[in-house]
């Protein structure tokens, strides 16, 4: 079982170069165990975890709703940015600067063979960070993600999850709001879901700004700790 971890640091990119890149990395590792299990190898698979913000993108899951994106082409335009049909669950979803994305492309057979733990450790580690900068997230019961408020008139979602998963190897994952523009969620309904608002560290915090670089880290410590993982660096 092999929890080395190869994280890599991607900066501002294109979300369509990031899913691209995804893909590679997730055939390398089926291909892999495919190979292991034919010719009776037990050579070890790797695991990725890609650290990323997008430029404005609008992402519809294979489970999604068209209805649930309210731009029309012209509009979409206007706000430049884009929007992509994808192969995670979930339904329609935002990505843009302030974000804080992660895209763990994990062989789980190294790890424990069960989604649904793999998703509660993902909501795990972002409750954790939070917790860090004293707000009280929760999950919110039949919505994957991490919320604020559950159950009140208040409700918010701060971090959205949408993962696509095949003979245990994962791709896709979390985004954060950390200092995201949260006008862009209003020309959707978040990830299908009438009525509950979205909201963002800074504002949670009063703040103007808050440290990528430091949730990350945190983000990141949790994480390890989790999964019982140790992170290699990658460059870019």
């Amino acid at each position: 079982m092999n929890k080395k971890i190869h994280i890599q640091e991607l900066g501002l990119k294109d979300y369509k170069e990031v899913w691209d890149y995804q893909e590679r990395l997730f055939k390398e590792i089926l291909d892999k165990k495919i190979r292991n299990r034919r010719e009776d190898l037990s050579e070890e698979t790797p695991n990725y975890l890609l650290m990323v913000e997008h430029p404005h993108v609008y992402t519809l899951g294979k489970s999604g709703k068209p209805e649930h994106f309210l731009l029309n082409d012209s509009q979409l335009k206007e706000k430049n940015a884009s929007f992509y049909k994808i192969n995670r669950g979930g339904d329609i979803t935002y990505h843009g600067p302030g974000q804080l994305v992660g895209y763990p492309i994990l062989d789980l057979e190294n790890f424990f063979t069960d989604i649904h733990k793999y998703l509660r450790l993902l909501e795990e580690a972002i409750i954790l960070t939070l917790k860090e900068y004293g707000l009280k997230p929760e999950r919110s019961k039949g919505e994957t993600g991490v919320w604020l408020d559950v159950d009140t008139p208040y409700a918010r979602k701060i971090c959205a999850m949408g993962v696509r998963a095949s003979r245990w190897v994962t791709m896709h994952g979390f985004a954060l709001n950390v200092n995201a523009d949260l006008g862009y969620f209003d020309h959707i309904i978040p990830c299908g879901i009438r009525g509950k608002a979205v909201t963002s560290l800074n504002v949670e915090l009063g703040r103007r700004e808050v440290s990528m670089k430091e949730v990350e880290e945190r983000l990141l410590k949790h994480f390890s700790s989790l999964f019982q993982a140790e992170f290699i660096s990658l460059s870019t």
